[in-house]
């Protein structure tokens, strides 16, 4: 018999540590009566087998077949050699290799066999709020190098208990090598502080606990509180959450005053699918996605008899919603009164609460991670602190997405075999905790390179063989705590990962702080730098999106609010003719002043007064703009776009979009990135089809220039159709229906001088789904081919792929 056995070597990578990859393999093993051992390395997992070559087969094709739910392979390679003799099939030690990476698991939110046991009075992890196993918990924001192994993260200093250590060595358990597995006898543990804003809480309010529940105080104390109105400073996964009653108008008040966030939303999470249903419209992807492991934010459509204050979301028809993630999460909506339906076997009961949870911070500031940095810098914003134990190595933000549904005809048009249910594609719009650092892979092999990314949204990329590690959500690159932040993040990356960058790519931006990082890095490191223009990185971040390579070039249509332009210009409305090596620019709207610079982005209706003024129409008294500027602040505009002074050019599509919104009076001044365009967009009344014109004549231009398109006609509309009352509604949609009709046209005089058929829309304005379903409409029914971002932004928070790819091109 021995003589029929041979021996075989394997090597797996991908996502492959801290998803049950061990226990899965030895359970495979022994169940082909396999002999041999597997193991974790810093490369990935090696398996050395013994046994009959066609079960060996058997058993290495189900290695990919039957891989754990969170497991994800890359490579899966195989060597025959002479049988070793093994005797037994084992899980040996992890081993250190010698510049060694592997990539590892984002955060994965609590699984159904956790909950149960949550919430099961006989389980031992009854209530415990740190409760996790193989399939869910922490990964990324506790490990601190690889291999993924519990001396190597956050939770090393938590000796594990008796249980816990027999379940944490039991292959048969999925607790087995489960890192940050603990209970309350030796893990990590919640407590209550109050700030000096406390309001003090009367006996009244106090409530009789059973013996069982006691451990919980902090947590029900914390609930009390924000249901008395009161905002607590919640620590989480990847940071602090500033936490407060949504249906509490005060509350909300309150909290926008501390974090200075005048308008932009707020994100809520709900404890189950059926509260969320109460308060949006929910379709069958929407809930999906709300139910994936990842557990996002996700942007519905609020229903009008929603009790969730209007403070939440001003002046939208959106709210941004997710479930709990974690099991203190859940033990926040728990109804410690009633907290078990006893009709119904493992059926916990949640208060309909919706709980504000945004981040803590001050706005525009990286959120807390640790327990003294929120005690300065949260004092002020909460009443109280819900605060563990469990350090945080990395800094995470929640994820924010959204499903973008394709029209009935375009999914006939796509595939003849599809059903007649509407399909649905995912859009991100934040890719941070669930989704990083899962890298993003690359059609071809890169050389170590880091991409800084862009001043706003910032995210920053590293690459390294067919991979591509997208940071996190860094944030706006606009502080010193910012910026230490990414310094930070990019040294744990490159250790993690072992990347030494040999180029690092940048945006040509002179004054961000990430472009002033990498020449500097570069210039001490003495290794090759490269300015990478921006919207030609958007459509190359696109392209990577969808795994498309250099075979023929793509009609890139870039429309964002800033962009530096190779001409020193604000760019941002760019029709290009682009592959990863480089770019022609085909179109552009044509220049307008920006008075003020990026200051002028804050008030558009100084942009709107000073679009007016080189269109040369005039600045009629009844328009909302003039009326919001007094006469010497219209008198220092008219000299300063006069003489020049600040006041660069822009070709910015979002620049337009704010200008249209101040003409139609719907935001004079804004406090957050395209408010002025959200707004707007909430106001448009589908069922308009009318349009304006505007002045494209690429017959005027040689052929090698760009030819600028004129948009005076598109202002002039406005102002006619608000002078014969049109509705706003109305003006709204025709010019969101003129931008489409602009892309379309300009796509087809594409295609008809360069012979391609490839579309890629890229760029922050697409996150308008309005104009994104009339352009995609238009495009697919001239045949066009279209891409859009489905695994990382289409703002600038996907820019740093696109670098990256770029630069891989000119190592």
């Amino acid at each position: 018999m021995t003589e029929n056995l041979v021996g075989a070597h394997i090597h797996i990578t991908g996502i492959v540590q801290g998803v049950g990859f061990r226990p899965f393999v030895y359970g495979l093993a022994t169940r082909y009566s396999l002999l041999g051992w597997v193991r974790n390395t810093s490369a990935g997992v090696d398996i050395e087998v013994d046994g009959p070559l066609d079960i060996i087969q058997q058993f290495f094709a189900a290695l990919r077949s039957e891989k754990p739910p969170l497991a994800r392979i890359d490579t899966c390679e195989i060597s025959l050699r002479q049988a070793d003799g093994f005797n037994t099939f084992e899980i040996n030690l992890s081993t250190a290799i010698e510049d060694g990476f592997q990539p590892i698991s984002p955060d994965v939110s609590i699984c159904p066999d956790c909950i149960n046991e949550l919430f099961d009075p006989a389980d031992r992890r009854y209530l415990y709020p740190f409760i996790n196993c193989t399939n869910c918990g922490p990964r990324f924001t506790i490990i601190r190098d690889i291999p993924y192994d519990r001396p190597n993260t956050t939770m090393a200093n938590f000796q594990l208990c008796q249980a816990c250590s027999s379940e944490y060595h039991d292959p048969s358990i999925r607790r087995f090598h489960a890192q940050p597995v603990a209970c309350p006898a030796c893990g990590p543990h919640v407590w209550l502080e109050y700030t000096h804003q406390t309001n003090s809480i009367s006996e009244s309010r106090s409530i009789e606990l059973p013996e069982s529940q006691l451990k919980q105080n902090a947590i029900l104390l914390a609930q009390r509180m924000l249901l008395d109105g009161n905002i607590l400073a919640i620590k989480g996964l990847g940071g602090y959450h500033l936490a407060c009653d949504a249906s509490n108008p005060e509350a909300l008040r309150e909290l926008r005053n501390r974090k200075l966030r005048i308008d932009k939303p707020f994100a809520l999470m709900m404890p189950d699918i059926q509260i969320i249903e109460k308060h949006c419209r929910l379709s069958s992807s929407e809930a999906d996605l709300l139910l994936s492991r990842q557990r996002p934010i996700v942007i519905l459509n609020r229903r009008d008899d929603s009790t969730i204050a209007r403070e939440v979301a001003p002046h939208q028809n959106t709210i941004g919603v997710m479930l709990p993630y974690t099991p203190l999460h859940y033990l926040l909506f728990l109804d410690f009164q009633n907290p078990a339906d006893i009709s119904k076997p493992l059926k916990t009961n949640f208060l309909p609460l919706a709980l504000v949870m945004t981040s803590g911070n001050l706005s525009e500031e990286p959120i807390a991670t640790q327990n003294p940095e929120a005690r300065t810098r949260l004092s002020r914003l909460a009443d109280a602190f819900l605060m563990h134990n469990r350090p945080i190595q990395t800094r995470c933000d929640d994820t924010v997405m959204r499903t973008f549904a394709f029209p009935e005809r375009l999914a006939k048009w796509s595939s003849p075999d599809a059903s007649d249910e509407t399909p649905f594609s995912t859009i991100t719009l934040r890719r941070s905790r669930g989704y990083a650092p899962d890298p993003i892979l690359l059609p071809w092999a890169a050389p170590p390179i880091l991409a800084t990314g862009p001043e706003l949204k910032n995210t920053f990329c590293l690459t390294r063989d067919r991979y591509a590690f997208l940071s996190q959500h860094i944030g706006d690159m606009e502080n010193y705590e910012t910026l230490h932040s990414f310094e930070t993040s990019i040294k744990d990356y490159e250790q993690i990962f072992r990347i030494k960058p040999e180029l690092i790519a940048y945006d040509l931006h002179p004054d961000y702080l990430s472009t002033r990082y990498a020449i500097q890095r570069a210039k001490s490191e003495d290794i090759q730098s490269l300015g990478i223009q921006h919207h030609h990185a958007h459509i190359a971040a696109c392209m990577i999106d969808n795994r498309l390579t250099n075979d023929k070039p793509v009609i890139g249509i870039a429309f964002d609010g800033t962009g530096y332009g190779d001409d020193g210009a604000i760019w941002g409305s760019e029709f290009l003719l682009a592959d990863y090596r480089g770019y022609q620019r085909f179109a552009h709207l044509a220049y307008m002043p920006l008075p003020g610079g990026d200051a002028a982005i804050k008030k558009p209706s100084r942009l709107a007064l000073a679009y007016l003024m080189a269109s040369g129409i005039e600045w009629l008294p009844d328009l909302d703009p003039y009326k919001n500027l007094s006469d010497q602040e219209r008198s220092v505009l008219q000299s300063q776009i006069k003489h020049k002074l600040n006041t660069p050019l822009t070709s910015s599509m979002g620049r337009l979009f704010d200008v249209a919104a101040a003409l139609m009076g719907i935001r004079q001044q804004v406090n957050y990135e395209a408010q002025a365009a959200i707004e707007m967009e909430a106001m448009v009344d589908s069922s308009e089809s009318g349009s304006y014109s505007y002045g494209y004549y690429r017959h005027q231009i040689p052929e090698q220039k760009p030819c600028p398109i004129d948009i005076q006609p598109i202002l002039s509309g406005i102002i006619n159709d608000l002078h014969s009352c049109i509705p706003i509604s109305r003006i709204a949609a025709r010019f969101h229906n003129s931008i489409a009709k602009m892309a379309h046209e300009v796509a087809i005089a594409m295609r008809q001088l360069y012979e391609t058929n490839r579309v890629v829309l890229s760029g922050g304005v697409w996150q308008n789904m309005i104009l994104l379903r009339l352009v995609v409409e238009l495009l697919h029914e001239e045949g066009f081919e279209v891409f859009t971002h489905h695994q990382v932004p289409t703002n600038d928070g996907g820019l740093s792929l696109g670098q990256a790819a770029i630069a891989t091109q000119h190592f």
